[in-house]
């Protein structure tokens, strides 16, 4: 009987045994199949999301407050960097208004010094010197705006900071003040503070404009190209403040 009992008892661990042969040859089949179908496709995320550009947590700030158009509170920014004697920048300038004429308060634009230290545009930096001078009486806009329509005329003139003069009459500033900040060091600061924050941001030519930190491509510079992209993130910030924002609690039923 004990020789039988032993017989019988060999059958189920035999059973067992292949069936955990089973399990284990099954189990590396899926590990080598998950394997080669899921990693090619976690990497290539990985990839396209360390290529995205952005604006790095540490990057110096910029001058501050900023000169902004629109809202400080807008979940979409467009943030220019620019140098008042480029062509491309005068260019660029008519469809930047557009832009901001077009959002409003949807919008937050930020407008920053990066005068490019070329022999071409040997009077970009106090052009924005100048500029910031009007900021300090609450007309940076105004001097911004005639910097970029007569880009060519005082450009290639030899007086060109009597033509700023002009222009600092023609917007109403207080000539006095005007000139001594233009060789004050506040309005010097905040131009090399702008400049810091573009090189920190690999800024290397102008017109550079970052939406939501993300740069925009030259090409899509242009009225249609950017209501393209602020369209897009419009929605997208949309959706996702969607998303986060909490659930309605449902109705308690009152104990009373």
């Amino acid at each position: 009987m004990k020789n039988k009992n032993e017989k019988k008892s060999g059958i189920p661990m035999a059973i067992i045994g292949l069936v955990l042969l089973v399990v284990v040859v099954g189990g590396a089949w899926y590990y080598s199949t998950m394997k080669t179908t899921t990693t090619p496709k976690a990497n290539a995320n990985v990839a396209n999301a360390a290529k995205t550009p952005g604006i790095p947590v540490n990057a110096p700030v910029g001058a501050q407050p900023p000169h902004l158009a629109g809202s400080p509170t807008a979940s979409v920014t467009i943030e220019e960097f620019a140098d008042f004697q480029c062509g491309s920048c005068a260019a660029a300038h008519p469809t930047m208004n557009e832009i901001k004429a077009m959002y409003g308060s949807r919008i937050r634009f930020i407008f920053r010094h990066y005068p490019l230290a070329i022999a071409a545009h040997d009077k970009s930096y106090d052009a924005a010197v100048t500029a910031e001078a009007a900021g300090m009486q609450g007309k940076f806009w105004d001097m911004q705006n005639l910097l970029f329509t007569n880009q060519q005329a005082w450009s290639a003139n030899p007086n060109y900071k009597q033509t700023w003069n002009e222009y600092a009459q023609k917007i109403g500033l207080d000539m006095a003040k005007f000139q001594d900040d233009v060789i004050g060091l506040a309005a010097k600061g905040r131009v090399n503070a702008d400049m810091e924050r573009g090189r920190a941001l690999s800024v290397s030519s102008t017109p550079t404009i970052f939406l939501n930190g993300i740069s925009v491509p030259f090409k899509d510079v242009t009225v249609s190209g950017m209501k393209a992209l602020v369209d897009a993130e419009l929605q997208r910030t949309s959706s996702a403040n969607q998303t986060a924002a909490p659930k309605p609690e449902a109705n308690q039923p009152s104990n009373k």
